[in-house]
């Protein structure tokens, strides 16, 4: 019988949702390849990849008020 453990783990790569094996043997996981590591990396360069964050001069300002 086969088990959770038993299996390999597979990801989707987040960049073409190729499924891909979560393991030592595979260098470039979570992603496929290097061309899709890099094409999410120009994507957090060119900032079309993001993560969202608060104004500091809004942080400031409630500091400020307590």
């Amino acid at each position: 019988m086969e088990t959770e453990h038993s299996r390999p783990r597979t990801v989707n790569c987040p960049t073409c949702a190729v499924l891909v094996e979560w393991g030592p043997a595979q260098p470039w996981r979570p992603f496929c390849s290097e061309r899709c590591r890099l094409i999410d990396l120009g994507s957090w360069l060119d900032e079309s990849h993001r993560i969202p964050a608060e104004d500091a001069t809004l942080l400031t300002d409630e500091n400020d008020s307590q």
